[in-house]
């Protein structure tokens, strides 16, 4: 990629200071509020916040609002995500007081840890009824990286994040991993799921599944991980995330199969009873993709009132297409899951 001598030198001007290398450190770490910013550089807010709309205007990180909370990011560019981490690979662990700052951004994330904990003890009971329900998680998230396969891949996007555990599953593969949730609990639980893991190539947001605050033809893949039951409307949701897909791109969806336990609507707000394949592949062929496989995942015991979990694969019919600009082969080159 190229970038004109008058951009490149406004960059270059734009990270050339002590306060904002730190800041760019410290997001390079994962997203952070201008609140936590203040608390770990030891800096007045006007001061942090004049740092942050030099780096925006720069083109070096991102901003999302959450709430009346503001998120900032690293930005979305690769180019400028490879700029600044090649950056700051350079100071971490040379400079004492990165190392500080890096102390305090631990202490940030034991509060968010902890912010998770009290949300997982109210809700907890909930989940594992509905968990001890179907197949264990750990089967389906096996199935899950094998359908995908071993070939690393640019971007991932994950709608109705939850807990943020696909975008944990799923780091090793991708370069960019991104998060949408409603629910700012949800988020929190993420942030602080992902934090304890190390993962900080993902981040998440609060965002409408039917309108994700992301680019469109942008994700190799996504995925939509026990939503669609909680919709009105989930061949809407499957259309907006086909247009999420790049060329070749691969949407997968885990949800129930059809079932008549009547219980959910009222106890967990479930409003559709499951899925039958005829109906995701109808959905499918509408927002233009190609069923390529479904998995199923029936309880054991035979329990009659248990869930089957099912697994459904969807490819964009579009064809990708290189970068006449560049001789890499892009990062879509091959599909998810398939070798050269």
């Amino acid at each position: 990629m190229h970038v004109a001598l008058d951009t490149m030198v406004d960059t270059l001007k734009a990270a050339a200071e002590s306060s904002r290398l730190r800041i760019l450190a410290l997001l390079s770490r994962g997203d952070l509020t201008v609140s936590d910013l203040t608390e770990i550089l030891g800096q007045s807010q006007p001061r942090v916040s004049r740092h942050l709309k030099l780096l925006l205007e720069a083109g070096l990180i991102g901003r999302y609002q959450e709430g009346s909370w503001a998120f900032f990011r690293l930005s979305d560019s690769d180019a400028a995500r490879d700029f600044v981490l090649r950056l700051v690979s350079s100071i971490r662990g040379a400079d004492p007081q990165v190392e500080r700052d890096l102390e305090r951004l631990a202490a940030v994330k034991r509060k968010r840890q902890d912010r998770a904990a009290e949300y997982f003890s109210v809700n907890a009971a909930s989940w594992d009824h509905i968990r001890s329900l179907h197949v264990p998680d750990r089967a389906v998230e096996a199935a899950l990286l094998k359908l995908v396969g071993k070939r690393p891949f640019q971007s991932m996007l994950d709608l109705g994040t939850g807990t943020g555990r696909l975008l944990e599953i799923f780091s090793p593969l991708y370069r960019r991993g991104v998060g949408i949730d409603m629910s700012r609990e949800m988020l929190t639980v993420a942030r602080a799921n992902l934090d304890k893991a190390g993962i900080s190539n993902a981040q998440v947001r609060q965002g409408d599944i039917f309108a994700p605050p992301v680019e469109r033809d942008a994700f190799d893949l996504v995925t939509i991980h026990q939503v669609l039951h909680y919709l009105d409307d989930p061949a809407r949701a499957i259309r907006e995330a086909a247009r999420l897909l790049r060329p070749a791109g691969r949407l997968v969806i885990v949800d129930f199969a059809p079932h008549a336990l009547e219980f959910l609507r009222d106890a967990h707000a479930h409003v559709r009873l499951g899925f039958s394949d005829r109906q995701i592949t109808e959905w499918f062929s509408e927002a233009g993709l190609d069923l390529e496989d479904s998995q199923e995942f029936e309880p054991r015991g035979g329990n009659e009132a248990r869930l089957t979990v099912k697994l459904w694969l969807g490819r964009d019919q579009r064809m990708p297409i290189a970068d006449p600009s560049s001789h890499a082969q892009p990062a879509n080159a091959y599909p998810i899951g398939e070798t050269a």
